[in-house]
């Protein structure tokens, strides 16, 4: 799909002049956002810059007060996750949300297991469960021992992985990961960001929300920063360096202050 009269295609996930409130708190103000297809994007910003809170109303767990949201070219209205989630877009938390106690095929598909009615009943097909689980791990180029090993007796890596595995799993067009090296051994980052880097290949977009530079700088295309809140600078990767982008989460664009982009379309 391209934009009319400009022959560049039209952004798959796109936010247009996003405020919100929260009572006399304006935690972000007039954000306007662009996320294109295959395109892995690096957001910024120190504390409080407003990153959660715009990826949360992407993801459907918070309501826009003022703005408007656009997903494949249609306005669209999420009330909740699952609203996000039927339309391709997923979010994986920092903290994974993952079940320890329960296996990685378990996890993978919990609460949209494979199966069919009864007697009035869902019965969980689990051998189905664990066949689509291993072929699924296998399309990413995810190595375990078995899909039934539990998930807390997994390194940090594997526990990232899995959960970037369930948010894929249902064709997910999107998916938002809120800092996902943050908590890792440095041998298992490496293998998390040549995952996030995979997932272009099978056609999803991905959002990744980072303090690292490192990270940022070894899978993005495009890195944007936020600030207090409001939009502060854009550019592609190759158009900007680490410097830069630090001076930009503390508010700063000094002499290269021409390769920031304004996001409006």
């Amino acid at each position: 799909m391209e934009n009319a009269g400009t022959g560049r295609e039209a952004p798959l996930l796109e936010a247009r002049n996003i405020t919100k409130y929260f009572g006399a708190i304006t935690a972000l103000d007039g954000v306007n956002f662009h996320l294109s297809r295959g395109e892995v994007l690096g957001v910024v910003g120190d504390n409080g810059a407003g990153k959660s809170t715009l990826m949360k109303i992407l993801s459907g767990l918070y309501v826009p007060s003022e703005g408007q949201i656009v997903f494949d070219g249609r306005p669209v209205r999420f009330s909740s996750p699952r609203d996000a989630r039927n339309a391709g877009i997923e979010m994986v938390y920092q903290d994974l949300a993952l079940a320890g106690n329960m296996t990685i095929f378990e996890n993978i598909y919990l609460g949209r297991e494979p199966g069919q009615k009864f007697l009035g009943l869902s019965v969980v097909d689990q051998k189905r469960s664990r066949e689509m689980a291993q072929e699924h791990l296998d399309r990413l180029k995810i190595h375990v021992k078995s899909v039934d090993q539990l998930v807390e007796e997994l390194s940090g890596g594997q526990q990232q992985a899995v959960a970037i595995a369930r948010a894929t799993a249902f064709d997910a067009r999107v998916v938002i990961m809120d800092e996902p090296t943050a908590a890792l051994a440095i041998k298992e980052v490496g293998k998390v960001l040549d995952l996030i880097s995979g997932l272009k290949d099978h056609g999803v977009s991905i959002i990744l929300i980072s303090h690292r530079m490192d990270d940022v700088f070894y899978v993005c295309d495009r890195v944007m920063a936020l600030f207090h809140g409001r939009n502060f600078a854009d550019a592609p990767l190759k158009d900007t360096n680490r410097n830069e982008v630090i001076g930009w989460i503390m508010g700063t664009k000094g002499h290269s202050e021409a390769v920031a982009h304004d996001q409006v379309r």
